[in-house]
Protein backbone atom coordinates (compact mmCIF):
# COMPACT_ATOMS: atom_id res chain seq x y z
CA UNK A 1 0.00 0.00 0.00
CA UNK A 2 1.43 3.53 -0.85
CA UNK A 3 1.98 5.71 1.94
CA UNK A 4 0.76 9.47 0.41
CA UNK A 5 2.67 11.69 2.30
CA UNK A 6 5.64 11.10 4.69
CA UNK A 7 4.42 13.46 7.23
CA UNK A 8 1.63 11.85 8.76
CA UNK A 9 0.63 14.70 10.97
CA UNK A 10 -0.91 16.01 7.82
CA UNK A 11 -4.91 15.81 7.30
CA UNK A 12 -5.65 12.77 5.46
CA UNK A 13 -7.39 15.02 2.25
CA UNK A 14 -4.29 16.51 2.07
CA UNK A 15 -2.31 13.54 2.35
CA UNK A 16 -3.68 12.40 -0.63
CA UNK A 17 -3.69 15.89 -2.24
CA UNK A 18 0.26 15.55 -1.99
CA UNK A 19 0.14 12.37 -3.78
CA UNK A 20 -1.24 13.47 -6.52
CA UNK A 21 0.72 16.95 -6.90
CA UNK A 22 4.05 14.62 -6.55
CA UNK A 23 3.33 12.83 -9.13
CA UNK A 24 2.10 15.73 -11.69
CA UNK A 25 4.99 18.09 -10.73
CA UNK A 26 7.70 15.10 -11.67
CA UNK A 27 5.87 14.79 -14.64
CA UNK A 28 5.22 10.98 -13.46
CA UNK A 29 1.18 12.25 -14.77
CA UNK A 30 1.46 14.72 -17.57
CA UNK A 31 -1.40 16.66 -18.61
CA UNK A 32 -4.72 14.71 -19.69
CA UNK A 33 -3.19 12.18 -17.92
CA UNK A 34 -6.61 10.06 -16.54
CA UNK A 35 -5.91 10.18 -12.41
CA UNK A 36 -6.82 6.74 -10.46
CA UNK A 37 -10.83 6.52 -10.09
CA UNK A 38 -11.79 6.81 -6.53
CA UNK A 39 -12.05 3.52 -5.58
CA UNK A 40 -8.35 3.24 -7.01
CA UNK A 41 -7.26 6.01 -4.62
CA UNK A 42 -8.76 4.04 -1.85
CA UNK A 43 -6.73 1.22 -2.41
CA UNK A 44 -3.96 3.18 -3.22
CA UNK A 45 -3.80 5.27 -0.36
CA UNK A 46 -5.71 3.56 2.43
CA UNK A 47 -8.26 6.07 3.23
CA UNK A 48 -11.81 6.03 2.64
CA UNK A 49 -13.64 7.49 -0.53
CA UNK A 50 -15.21 10.24 1.50
CA UNK A 51 -11.67 11.59 2.41
CA UNK A 52 -10.93 10.77 -1.45
CA UNK A 53 -13.40 12.48 -2.78
CA UNK A 54 -13.06 16.39 -0.85
CA UNK A 55 -9.18 15.75 -2.03
CA UNK A 56 -10.34 15.52 -5.85
CA UNK A 57 -12.85 17.99 -5.43
CA UNK A 58 -10.36 20.65 -3.95
CA UNK A 59 -7.79 19.97 -6.46
CA UNK A 60 -10.21 20.52 -9.60
CA UNK A 61 -11.93 23.10 -8.04
CA UNK A 62 -8.24 25.03 -8.36
CA UNK A 63 -7.69 24.16 -12.01
CA UNK A 64 -5.48 21.28 -11.17
CA UNK A 65 -7.88 18.26 -12.23
CA UNK A 66 -10.41 17.99 -14.08
CA UNK A 67 -13.40 15.91 -14.17
CA UNK A 68 -15.48 14.44 -17.03
CA UNK A 69 -19.00 13.45 -16.02
CA UNK A 70 -18.54 9.16 -16.65
CA UNK A 71 -15.29 9.89 -18.19
CA UNK A 72 -12.68 10.09 -15.25
CA UNK A 73 -10.64 12.83 -13.71
CA UNK A 74 -7.43 13.85 -15.62
CA UNK A 75 -4.81 16.32 -14.80
CA UNK A 76 -5.52 19.81 -16.50
CA UNK A 77 -3.79 21.18 -19.37
CA UNK A 78 -1.68 23.79 -17.39
CA UNK A 79 -0.67 25.43 -13.87
CA UNK A 80 -2.73 28.30 -12.08
CA UNK A 81 -2.02 31.51 -13.55
CA UNK A 82 -2.34 35.45 -13.34
CA UNK A 83 -3.15 36.75 -16.72
CA UNK A 84 0.55 37.81 -16.51
CA UNK A 85 2.70 35.39 -15.08
CA UNK A 86 2.57 31.57 -14.27
CA UNK A 87 2.79 30.89 -10.86
CA UNK A 88 5.41 28.61 -10.90
CA UNK A 89 8.08 27.26 -8.47
CA UNK A 90 11.04 28.63 -8.71
CA UNK A 91 13.20 25.51 -7.77
CA UNK A 92 11.52 23.90 -11.32
CA UNK A 93 12.29 27.10 -13.58
CA UNK A 94 15.98 26.63 -11.95
CA UNK A 95 16.06 22.67 -12.51
CA UNK A 96 14.84 23.53 -16.34
CA UNK A 97 17.66 25.33 -17.17
CA UNK A 98 20.19 22.79 -16.05
CA UNK A 99 21.36 24.79 -12.65
CA UNK A 100 21.36 23.86 -9.18
CA UNK A 101 19.10 25.55 -6.85
CA UNK A 102 19.14 26.47 -2.94
CA UNK A 103 18.04 28.30 -0.78
CA UNK A 104 18.81 30.22 2.66
CA UNK A 105 16.48 31.20 5.62
CA UNK A 106 16.54 33.95 6.90
CA UNK A 107 13.53 34.06 8.96
CA UNK A 108 10.65 32.11 9.62
CA UNK A 109 8.40 32.71 12.73
CA UNK A 110 4.87 34.86 13.41
CA UNK A 111 3.97 38.23 12.77
CA UNK A 112 0.89 40.24 13.93
CA UNK A 113 -1.36 41.49 11.25
CA UNK A 114 -1.70 45.55 11.62
CA UNK A 115 -4.51 47.15 10.00
CA UNK A 116 -3.04 46.92 6.24
CA UNK A 117 -2.50 43.35 6.40
CA UNK A 118 -5.65 42.90 8.25
CA UNK A 119 -7.72 44.29 5.64
CA UNK A 120 -5.54 42.69 3.14
CA UNK A 121 -5.61 39.21 4.64
CA UNK A 122 -9.62 39.88 5.54
CA UNK A 123 -8.80 38.73 9.40
CA UNK A 124 -9.04 40.91 12.67
CA UNK A 125 -6.44 43.37 13.56
CA UNK A 126 -3.38 41.63 15.73
CA UNK A 127 -4.26 38.41 14.51
CA UNK A 128 -1.23 36.40 13.78
CA UNK A 129 -0.09 35.43 10.68
CA UNK A 130 2.71 33.23 9.52
CA UNK A 131 6.48 34.72 7.96
CA UNK A 132 9.21 33.49 5.97
CA UNK A 133 12.29 35.31 4.76
CA UNK A 134 13.81 32.61 1.90
CA UNK A 135 16.66 33.57 -0.32
CA UNK A 136 16.52 31.49 -3.69
CA UNK A 137 20.17 30.85 -4.99
CA UNK A 138 21.03 29.59 -8.61
CA UNK A 139 24.18 27.97 -8.98
CA UNK A 140 25.36 29.76 -5.66
CA UNK A 141 24.42 33.11 -6.16
CA UNK A 142 21.49 34.76 -4.82
CA UNK A 143 18.75 35.52 -7.03
CA UNK A 144 15.43 36.19 -5.70
CA UNK A 145 14.44 37.47 -2.12
CA UNK A 146 10.80 35.77 -1.51
CA UNK A 147 9.36 37.54 1.86
CA UNK A 148 6.01 35.65 2.38
CA UNK A 149 3.44 36.50 4.83
CA UNK A 150 0.56 33.02 5.38
CA UNK A 151 -3.14 32.83 6.31
CA UNK A 152 -2.47 30.47 9.48
CA UNK A 153 -5.97 28.58 8.18
CA UNK A 154 -4.67 27.89 4.92
CA UNK A 155 -1.42 26.55 5.57
CA UNK A 156 -1.35 25.24 9.53
CA UNK A 157 1.92 23.27 9.17
CA UNK A 158 3.81 26.26 7.36
CA UNK A 159 6.18 26.53 10.19
CA UNK A 160 6.97 23.31 10.63
CA UNK A 161 8.81 22.75 6.87
CA UNK A 162 11.88 22.34 6.25
CA UNK A 163 13.03 25.34 3.42
CA UNK A 164 16.10 24.26 2.74
CA UNK A 165 14.62 20.92 1.40
CA UNK A 166 11.11 21.79 0.21
CA UNK A 167 9.96 25.68 -1.14
CA UNK A 168 7.34 27.58 0.53
CA UNK A 169 5.67 27.30 -3.01
CA UNK A 170 6.29 23.71 -2.94
CA UNK A 171 4.33 23.37 0.48
CA UNK A 172 1.51 25.60 -0.21
CA UNK A 173 0.24 23.87 -3.58
CA UNK A 174 0.17 20.74 -1.73
CA UNK A 175 -2.12 21.93 1.01
CA UNK A 176 -3.80 24.82 -0.38
CA UNK A 177 -3.55 25.23 -4.32
CA UNK A 178 -4.44 28.79 -5.28
CA UNK A 179 -7.74 29.81 -6.68
CA UNK A 180 -6.48 32.97 -7.62
CA UNK A 181 -3.73 35.00 -8.16
CA UNK A 182 -3.13 38.72 -8.41
CA UNK A 183 0.37 40.06 -9.50
CA UNK A 184 1.94 43.50 -9.54
CA UNK A 185 5.10 44.12 -11.06
CA UNK A 186 6.99 47.47 -10.45
CA UNK A 187 10.93 48.40 -10.87
CA UNK A 188 12.30 49.23 -7.04
CA UNK A 189 15.89 50.13 -5.63
CA UNK A 190 16.44 47.87 -2.90
CA UNK A 191 16.06 48.25 0.74
CA UNK A 192 18.96 47.49 3.20
CA UNK A 193 17.81 43.96 3.95
CA UNK A 194 17.25 43.16 0.37
CA UNK A 195 20.56 44.51 -0.72
CA UNK A 196 22.47 42.33 1.93
CA UNK A 197 20.27 39.02 1.29
CA UNK A 198 21.04 39.49 -2.44
CA UNK A 199 24.37 40.28 -2.07
CA UNK A 200 24.09 43.49 -4.27
CA UNK A 201 25.03 46.84 -4.32
CA UNK A 202 22.49 50.03 -3.18
CA UNK A 203 21.69 50.96 -6.14
CA UNK A 204 21.71 47.67 -8.34
CA UNK A 205 17.81 48.19 -10.22
CA UNK A 206 15.74 45.11 -9.26
CA UNK A 207 12.34 43.98 -9.90
CA UNK A 208 9.71 43.25 -7.32
CA UNK A 209 6.44 40.90 -7.95
CA UNK A 210 4.35 41.36 -5.10
CA UNK A 211 1.88 38.58 -5.23
CA UNK A 212 -0.87 37.82 -3.69
CA UNK A 213 -3.03 34.24 -3.98
CA UNK A 214 -6.68 32.95 -2.60
CA UNK A 215 -7.21 29.37 -1.66
CA UNK A 216 -10.90 28.23 -0.93
CA UNK A 217 -12.24 31.62 -0.85
CA UNK A 218 -9.56 33.41 1.58
CA UNK A 219 -6.58 35.14 0.83
CA UNK A 220 -3.43 32.42 1.26
CA UNK A 221 -0.43 34.88 0.93
CA UNK A 222 1.31 38.21 -0.16
CA UNK A 223 4.62 37.47 -1.26
CA UNK A 224 6.90 39.73 -2.00
CA UNK A 225 9.54 38.73 -4.60
CA UNK A 226 12.47 40.70 -4.73
CA UNK A 227 15.26 40.14 -8.09
CA UNK A 228 18.55 41.52 -9.02
CA UNK A 229 17.90 43.40 -12.56
CA UNK A 230 21.13 42.29 -13.73
CA UNK A 231 20.49 38.31 -12.97
CA UNK A 232 16.71 37.63 -13.73
CA UNK A 233 14.55 38.69 -16.67
CA UNK A 234 10.49 38.37 -16.70
CA UNK A 235 8.98 36.79 -19.94
CA UNK A 236 5.75 34.70 -21.30
CA UNK A 237 3.96 33.59 -23.94
CA UNK A 238 -0.02 33.82 -24.87
CA UNK A 239 -1.52 30.54 -26.23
Amino acid sequence: MAQPDPDPTAPRYQQIKSFILDRVRSGEWSAEHRVPSENELVRLTGHSRVTVGRALRELADAGLLKRVQGVGTFVASGPPQSALLELRDIAMEIAERGHAHGTRVEALGRRLADAELAVAFGVPEGSSLFHSRVVHLENGVPVQMEDRLVNPLIAPHYLDQDFTRTTPYAHLMACAPAERVEHVVEAIRPDATAAASLDIAPDEPCLLIHRRTWSRRLVATRAWLTHPGSRYRLGGALR
